[in-house]
């Protein structure tokens, strides 16, 4: 593949080299390099910061509805650079190519164009008896972006704050960083002022935490570890800003004895094994009645044997290589420790798959008769582990799936009214019943310490706004 003409920083409409020392990308199948892009400094962050605040007073000015052009305008040229975006993550970070081309590189569209939908009917001002309410760009937005679904993540936090009026500093992972350089070439394509949206590559303990304490960003907002938002939250407290926070997750798939399992458990298994389990959304834990349990489990088994492990670019894989030699590493040691903690192991194991002796593989792996406060059905692993935990009636289900210190995600599947009401006790931002799709207006975060905040429609452009009223 060909890697991106951009692998510089971004700053104030410039491409910028930085320092000599650089950060090496490595495709996670072969651990060859496949670019390089700069190790930023404070100098750096201090740079991209002055531009974006520059940047800010004639951007907030400028009419919404050529705010929202110019975001239709980066949704329309992520979709002309699909294919150049798919193969990027794919090297980048080893999602399979099928799932980089419908997924990796579609939802950035999607999320963008939705969100420029919106411009016309966002309540931007509104009269509360003598009192004119507007709402108003938040300053300097500082970013920090995951690997996991790399571009989207920056779209999910771009496109609202652009659309809020909003300038931006963006530190994308270092993992899966080349995807931020296509869309700093697109936004400027696109006619986005200079300054208004800043790339800086590097490491968190460096460029991360300078951008979270430096007293001209105004908002922090975050996708990643919760381990990370926490250090994130007390380093932004010493300057007061408004921090947005998604986290981890360990959501449950709760399936109801009424439930069809002909559909149920095949998509409760590609919600866990899907982008190779990266996915703080993911269902790794699969609740079930304790009557049915050896059933389920035989029909997991069966979907798991459908996840072909192999070469990313292979269009066959269903499952590549872990982003990272390091994310491998904890994923097996995860999977060890279920074994050695007494869970019974269904499909899979530790090591490498057969016939794959390199590369950043894991085993897709499914344990059965799993306890609720195993260390496994507890902490979030990251990878392609199904844990099928049973219980006995719903009020235990329900229970199983609140104790965890996360609440991001979930699902349930049953007959429509019972699900639902499992669904609204559930102690989680977002719940899928029956398989329902994705809707990209609908809010999306998490109770708990899977963060605070939402994205997406307009809960994600209220989170890029404050709010001033002006009595008359």
């Amino acid at each position: 593949m060909s890697t991106p003409t951009l692998n510089t920083h971004w700053i104030g409409g410039d491409a910028v080299a930085g320092s000599t020392d650089t950060i090496d990308v490595l495709n996670p199948a072969t651990g060859e390099i496949v670019a390089r892009v700069p190790s930023g400094t404070v100098a750096d962050v201090d740079r991209a910061i002055a531009a974006a605040t520059a940047a800010l007073p004639h951007w907030a000015a400028t009419d919404i509805s050529e705010r929202a052009a110019i975001v239709r305008r980066v949704s329309e040229g992520l979709r002309d650079r699909a294919e150049d975006i798919a193969t990027t993550i794919t090297a980048e970070m080893g999602a399979p190519i099928t799932l980089s081309r419908h997924a990796q590189a579609v939802f950035p569209v999607e999320v963008a164009a939705s969100v420029a939908a919106l411009a016309a009917e966002f309540p931007w001002t509104e009269q509360i008896g003598n009192s004119l309410v507007v709402r108003e760009p938040i300053g300097v937005v500082g970013a920090i972006t995951p690997w996991n679904f790399p571009l989207q993540q920056i779209v999910s936090k771009l496109a609202p704050a652009l659309l809020a009026g909003n300038t931006m500093v963006l530190k994308p992972s270092e993992i899966a960083p080349l995807t931020a350089g296509i869309l700093a070439e697109v936004a400027a394509e696109a006619g986005l002022p200079a300054g208004v949206f800043n790339v800086v590559h590097g490491t968190g303990p460096v460029v991360g935490e300078a951008i979270a304490a430096h007293p001209g960003v105004d908002m922090m907002s975050f996708t990643g570890s919760t381990r990370v938002g926490r250090r994130i939250s007390a380093v932004a407290a010493e300057t007061v800003k408004r921090v947005a926070l998604e986290l981890g997750g360990k959501s449950a798939n709760v399936i109801l004895d009424d439930a069809d399992l002909a559909q149920a458990v095949p998509l409760g298994v590609a919600m866990a094994f899907t982008n190779g389990g990266q996915v703080c959304g993911a269902w790794p834990r699969m609740l079930v009645p304790a009557s049915r349990h050896d059933e389920i489990v035989e029909l997991a088994v069966a979907a798991a044997a459908e996840y072909t492990v192999g070469d990313p670019a292979d269009e066959a894989t269903r499952i590549g290589p872990m982003a990272s030699e390091a994310q491998r590493r904890r994923v097996d040691g995860y999977i060890e420790r279920g074994i050695a903690d007494g869970a019974t192991l269904a499909f899979g194991g530790p090591g490498r798959p057969d016939g794959l002796p390199t590369g950043a593989y894991a085993r897709p792996t499914i344990f059965a008769d799993v306890a609720p406060d195993a260390v496994i059905a507890q902490e979030e692993i990251f990878g392609p582990v199904l844990t099928i935990i049973p219980y006995a009636g719903d009020d235990q289900a329900v229970e199983i799936a609140n104790n965890t210190t996360y609440g991001l995600t979930g699902g349930v599947f049953g007959g429509e009214e019972r699900a639902l009401a499992i669904a609204r006790r559930l102690r989680t931002g977002q719940v899928d019943i029956n398989g329902a799709p994705w809707n990209p207006l609908a809010p999306f975060g998490g109770y708990k310490q899977s963060g605070n905040g939402r994205e997406f429609g307009r809960y994600g452009i209220e989170e890029f706004l404050e709010t001033k009223s002006i009595q008359r």
